[in-house]
């Protein structure tokens, strides 16, 4: 009976959902910005930067490393944990890129960026939206619903933990959830374009940088 448990930790070569295309494609795009990130910092190390830029250097490491934790709740499977932290991640990118449509404002960041004299998320992402062709579809407190509901724990959030537990059943996972790759998929759907927007913002914030290949 032992043989056919899961093993209490997975690895690289045999965790849970190996081989999943959207996860295949987070872990290049992982590689990439973090080889990115240590370029941009051995580049400028010894050079002077502007608020914006030190305000970037410190969100996107920031940004990186939830991304990396995210990938690693994924790999032992605490898939609902790793939804969780997609808010966290999301709120660090919208900054990285309002920040860059709206550089006056770092005034807000050098001050604490402080609740209710910096934007808050939802508006951060119409600001950002309201620089684009027409008006948003999706206003950024729909948009950010289905996070806000992981966070509070709000009724809605049960979709995230759900497990089948029997032909006719399901049940709350209170731990490892490792038989969701739909779950899986829509997580690495959603951390994807965040990860993309902490690279392309480094890359704005420090132009002069080699970018590196994309394997």
């Amino acid at each position: 009976m032992e043989k056919n448990l899961p093993p209490v930790i997975f690895t690289p070569d045999n965790e849970p959902y190996l081989g999943r295309t959207l996860l295949m494609n987070l872990d290049v795009l992982i590689s990439v910005t973090i080889e990115q990130n240590s370029s941009t910092r051995e580049s400028t190390h010894d050079t002077d930067h502007s608020d914006q830029q030190k305000m970037a250097i410190q969100v996107s490491s920031q940004a990186i490393s939830i991304s990396l934790s995210i990938r690693e709740l994924i790999r032992q499977g605490y898939l609902f944990g790793a939804h969780v932290l997609l808010r966290p991640l999301v709120e660090r990118s919208m900054i990285l890129l309002y920040i860059y449509e709206y550089p006056a404002d770092i005034k807000h960041w050098n001050n604490g960026w402080e609740q209710g004299k910096a934007p808050g998320l939802p508006k951060m992402i119409d600001r950002i939206a309201a620089k684009g062709t027409g008006t948003p579809e999706i206003k950024g407190s729909e948009m950010l619903r289905s996070m806000n509901s992981l966070m509070h724990s709000k009724p809605d959030s049960a979709y995230y933990n759900l497990v089948p537990a029997g032909e006719d059943r399901v049940g709350f996972a209170s731990s490892k959830i490792l038989n969701r790759p739909e779950l899986c998929d829509s997580l690495c759907a959603d951390v994807i374009p965040q990860l993309a927007i902490v690279g392309a913002m480094l890359n704005h914030y420090f132009p002069k940088v080699s970018l590196p290949s994309v394997p």
